[in-house]
Parts: structure tokens; sequence; C-alpha cells
């Protein structure tokens, strides 16, 4: 497969809230896991571009000049000049239930081009199998159908289509074998834009940053795995934390840690409930059947995530290992129960209901009997220590939870194990300077102290606060950007924490610094491209994106620093 750049802020992404596929400008599909987000990749060439498959377009004499999606759709349309004229490609999977896949339709161009398909299954780990079936017909491994509009060949183990300059073209990549395949590409293009609006319609925001909003939220749908309501951390597996570095792990899982945030974003958009409430339902359901008390991550079979594996892959830009899998689903972390204790206050104030509340209880009783542990924090770090926010954050869960129950003695219970966390944090996590420490006897802060304010533990101007943004700002930032503080590595070697930098913008708006909180707003949504992607990371200094993309929890920390915005200043 012929080599090409790809650079991780040019992406873009279509789904059909199964799995996903992700687009660079050229619009070439550069990553595409089949059926399942976590299933083994079709395309990977954004993991490694000479052996990795890829979708393109080979546009010679044309280039880029826009893309947008339709409305509040997932179909793409990605816009082309050169050669005299325009070309204009929609991509889109179908989310209409009559066929599962991708489809991509092309306006008549001014030039010829040609459709290069190079799939390679399994991670690259499987020799591709195809099929021809008729000169418009391609059978990938037995199951998988490839339609287009023009002849195609197939060439070793890519398949290759040319398109006369002046005529429109279209190609379907389906799971299952289509009769009518250009009448039922035309057919999924309508309902699928029908369909999208129905699901945007669960939302309404109306306000300041509303056009980030209504991308963050799109990509929130698109993370969302809809047969059982999953929210997924991130599309991709193992892109770098550090460019070369060995920081890439696969964020294709349910994290337990993002259920708050993305609980109260999606409520206080202005959601109906329904998807907030299936996606606490996915949590608590997994939570019951497991029977284990603490489980950081899940997968969509709401499982806890498979063992860590490594591929042969070259990484991107060279950032290995790659990987599937992920290693830190045994640790204890506190925050993964208080979370979704969290996510089920916030449903319950707002909706007037106690739903999953068996489960709810029993996790938060394995805080009261627990909390005191040492457990491996927000960053899930190897070392195993009093991580402040683990203990701040259990505290205000029992705190809230504790409102909702109806038994006497377990509200006495859970208020009491709350305020002694409260008391063994006031005696042991602060700093010798008295700024709130990132764990028990550490002298450093962390960024996601900027949190405690608004879960609510303590008001934003007291002296342990000051401080600790007063440290932040002069350790961590870097043009109105944040780092946060890892224990066993370096983090000034990684780009700012954009949720944090978010955190701290929500910080902001509590102590009513309008200046402050757009300084910060604005210094992160650099970090968003045209279609509304974001990284878990971006360099300060370079812009460079890092990390797993899209990031939900950065999407779900944008729009509830911008809701907050929007009470105070708006």
């Amino acid at each position: 497969m012929e080599k090409t750049d790809i650079n991780i802020k040019d992406l873009a992404m279509i789904g059909d809230r199964r799995t996903c596929a992700l687009l660079d400008r050229q619009g070439s599909i550069v990553w595409y896991c089949p059926k399942r987000f976590d299933n083994p990749s079709f395309f990977a060439c954004l993991l490694d571009t000479e052996k990795g498959g890829m979708w393109r377009m080979e546009l010679e004499g044309m280039e880029f000049e826009k893309r947008k999606y339709l409305e509040d759709s997932a179909l793409l349309q990605t816009h082309f000049v050169g050669g005299g004229g325009k070309l204009v490609l929609e991509d889109w999977m179908p989310l209409d239930n009559s066929f599962y896949g991708i489809c991509r339709k092309l306006s008549a161009a001014p030039l010829d081009y040609t459709m290069h398909l190079a799939y390679r299954p399994n991670y690259a780990r499987q020799a591709p199998v195809l099929e021809q079936s008729g000169e418009k017909h391609v059978i990938l491994e037995y199951d998988f159908h490839i339609y287009a509009s023009h002849p195609m060949r197939v060439r070793q183990d890519t398949i290759f289509c040319h398109v006369p300059a002046g005529e429109e073209a279209w190609f379907v990549l389906a799971e299952k074998t289509l009769d009518k395949p250009e009448k039922d590409i035309e057919e999924s293009r309508v309902l699928t834009l029908k369909n999208w609006k129905e699901i945007a319609d669960h939302i309404t925001y109306k306000g300041p940053y509303q056009e980030e909003v209504r991308k963050s939220l799109r990509l929130l749908r698109l993370l969302t795995y809809a047969q059982n309501g999953g929210i997924i951390a991130a599309a991709t597996t193992s892109l770098p934390e550090v460019l070369g570095g060995p920081r890439n792990y696969d964020y294709r899982y349910v994290w337990l840690r993002d259920a708050a945030m993305i609980v109260s974003a999606l409520a206080r958009a202005g959601s109906d409930g329904e998807e907030e409430r299936m996606f606490l339902s996915f949590m608590c359901s997994a939570m019951h059947r497991i029977r284990k008390p603490v489980v950081p991550m899940l997968t969509l079979d709401e499982q806890p995530a498979g063992t860590e594996q490594e591929l042969d892959f070259a990484g991107y830009r060279g950032s290995k290992p790659v990987r599937y899998g992920n290693g830190a689903n045994n640790q204890l972390q506190l925050d993964a129960n208080s979370n979704v204790i969290i996510a089920a206050k916030v449903i319950y104030n707002r909706y007037n209901t106690r739903e999953h509340w068996e489960t709810v209880e029993q996790m938060a009783d394995f805080l009261v009997a627990h909390w005191d542990e040492r457990d491996h924090g927000i960053w899930e770090e190897t070392e195993i220590h009093h991580y402040t926010s683990s203990k701040v954050i259990a505290s205000i869960s029992l705190k809230y939870i504790a409102e909702h129950s109806q038994d006497k003695k377990q509200k006495q219970r859970w208020l009491k194990a709350s305020e002694q966390i409260r008391q063994y944090v006031e005696e042991n996590c602060y700093t010798s300077d008295g700024a709130y420490a990132v764990y028990a006897g550490s002298n450093a802060v962390d960024v996601s102290a900027a949190l405690f304010p608004i879960w609510g533990y303590t008001e934003a101007d007291t002296p342990h606060m000051l401080r600790t943004i007063e440290r932040l700002e002069q350790g961590y930032c870097q043009h109105n950007l944040y780092r946060r503080h890892l224990v066993e590595y370096d983090s000034q070697q990684e780009g700012a924490f954009l949720a944090g930098t978010f955190w701290v913008a929500q910080y902001w708006v509590m102590r009513k610094n309008r200046e402050k909180v757009e300084q910060t707003l604005d210094a992160a949504l650099q970090f968003m491209n045209d279609a509304g992607t974001m990284p878990e990371e971006g360099d300060p200094e370079t812009g460079e994106w890092l990390g797993n993309v899209p990031q939900a929890f950065v999407h779900a920390s944008l729009i509830g620093a911008v809701i907050d915005y929007k009470e105070a200043f708006a």
C-alpha cells in the first residue's frame, strides 16, 4: 500500500452507533473496525501507514476545500476544488436497519480519479480474501460486499475503480448482500438523515459556544453503543500521549470515571433524559452482572476489559507499542464507583427516580468499607497511594446519594463515612504550603483539584483552593492550557490535558472571572478541528494533537464548562 502522511488533527468521524470510521481531509478512511467499536480493524493505516489498510480516492489535481456535517447528522460532506471545477464526497454509515456498512457518494468530478480499497483484516494479521462477483461487486472475507457504480478490478490484494471526469459515482461496503445497491444507498441516505435528526432532537442547546456544544454532542452520540447505551472513551487505540513513547492505550471501552461528567453534560445541555438514563442502565447492569465491586472500565458486552496485548504495527509516527485490551482493569479506583453514584444522583434529582437503586447502594456500601485503602487514582497510576481526588469524590458521592436513601440507618452510615473521609483529607491531604496534594504526603498538585468546588466539596475561594490554583498556574499552565501531574511519569513530556483545562475554566466561572473563563475555554478550543473532533491532549507550543480521538471525557468537560458559563454570564 502506498505510504501516506496522517495527522490526528485532520480526523473526522462517521458512525452508526455500533462502530465508526475515521477519515482524513483527503477523504481517506484510515480507521474502521467492522460491526463494533472494539472489533479488530479492517482499515488501520492510522497506526501503520504501510500495512494497516485504507480506503481512499486518488484525486490528483484536486485539493481539499472544506467539510461539514449535514445539520446534526453524522453524514459528512468533504468538498474538493481543482481542474476548473468542484467535487463533493459524502460519507455515512447507514442508520436505518436495512443494512450496515459504509456508503460513499461522489458528485461529478472535473477530472478522472481512481478509488483504491486495501482492506487488511484482523489488525492486518490475516491475508485478505477477495472474490470478484461481477464487474461491480467484490466479496470480502465471504461476509462483506463492495458494490460500485463503475467497474472494479482486483489486483493482488487491492480493489481499484476508475471514474471518468463528469460522471457521478457511489460505493458501498455492506455487511450483507444487496439486491439493488444503487437504490439501497439512496434510501439509506434519506433514512439516515431522518434518524439522526430524531436522535439529535433529544437535546436542544442554545447559547454561547453553541456550535462547539453541538459538535461535542454529535461526537458523544457517535461514541454511544446504541444497543445498550454504553459510551466509549474514544474511538481509537494507541494514539500516543507522548510521540514516539510507550504511553499508548486502548480507549475503546466504557470508563466508569467518565460517567458523572458525561451524564451531567447531557442532562444539563437540555436532554429529555433518554441517553443519560441508558448510560446509567448500562453501567449498573454491568456492575450487577459481574458482581465485582470496582471495575474501572467495561467492554460493550458489560464485562471487564480484556487482557492487554500488543500488535505488530509501526505505530502512529513510530509510537509503540500498539495495544488492544487494557491492563488497568484490575486496579482499585475509588473514583469509578463514586462517579457512577454521582451520575445516579444527577438523574435522580433531574427526573425524580431511584432507578437501579440496589446496585447504587451496593456501590456506596463498598466505598464505606474501602475508602481508607490506597488506590490507583484518577490517572490509573501503577503506584498506589491515598490519592486526594479519590477521597474527595468518595466523600461527596456518599453525601449526595444519602439524600435519596429511605433507610435511616443506611443514610446515617453513608453520611458518617462521608464526614470521616473529609476529616482524613483535612488532616492528611494538604501540601506543606496549604494546597490540595496529589496524595497524602505529597507536595505536588494536580489539575483534578479544580473539580473539588465543581463537585461541591469546597468553595472556590477557600485558602486551600486559592493556593492550589496558584500552584497549578505556576507549574502546570502554559498559554492558558493545563497539564496534569503524574506520579510515575514526567507529565511535562505530555501535552496539556484538555479535559482538565475545561475544569479550570469551570472553576473560574465559580470565581466570576469572565476574562479567565474565556481565555481558558478559547485556549482549549484551539484543539477542536472543523469536524468538532478533539484529542485527549494538545501540545501548548507546537499545537500537536496527542492521545486517542475523539475523547468523550474532553467533549463532556467542554459542555459542562459552557453550561456553567452560560448560567453565570449569558
